[in-house]
């Protein structure tokens, strides 16, 4: 049996609360601490790593998603692991099938991830042409919690030509920018 302090019962509260008011802010109890660890790194068995053999650069968005780009301009896109915790377990992720072949601009909605504790839309990080998508996260949406930094990527992008991720997020700047949204709380 689990036995919770009335700190740790205030905390669970406060998260649910806070869920709930902001659905599409992730957020996790003030008691977590985000540290540039393999939490913000690729699965190196995945496609997201393998896909290429060149240098695969790692990138993110304010919007917790990931992009690995590969040296051809296709990226793999995905939500953090962050993203993936605050949400909870998945239970339903839309993929989007209906937009394969399809132009995107950056900011485009993609997607969807409906849990247990929120929803939040996926945003393409990049312009360019969806090529593929993860079709397996419709049958098992777990799969984005248990490797949503590899086997849980949401789509594949080819990037217009010149796109070099520069404008998106290093992952010092990531880990920044969650350490900051942190203090806020």
């Amino acid at each position: 049996m689990i036995s919770l302090t009335r700190t740790s019962c205030q905390l669970l509260k406060r998260s649910a609360i806070a869920m709930a008011r902001r659905p599409m802010v992730l957020r996790l109890p003030s008691s977590a601490r985000f540290v540039s660890t393999s939490a913000n790194k690729l699965n190196p068995k995945s496609i997201v790593s393998t896909y290429s053999d060149g240098p695969v650069s790692l990138k993110f968005t304010p919007e917790h998603e990931w992009v690995s780009i590969h040296p051809d301009g296709t990226t793999f896109v995905g939500i953090t692991t962050y993203a993936a915790d605050a949400l909870g377990d998945a239970t339903y992720i839309e993929v989007p099938s209906d937009l394969l072949n399809e132009q995107v601009t950056k900011g485009d909605t993609i997607g969807s991830v409906e849990s247990v504790k929120s929803a939040s839309d996926i945003y393409s990080p990049v312009d360019g042409e969806i090529t593929d998508v993860n079709d397996a996260l419709e049958d098992k949406p777990a799969m984005i919690n248990e490797d949503p930094m590899g086997d849980g990527w949401i789509a594949k992008i080819k990037a217009q030509d010149g796109f070099k991720g520069d404008e998106l997020l290093s992952e010092e700047e990531y880990v920044k920018l969650l350490e900051d949204a942190e203090d806020e709380q």
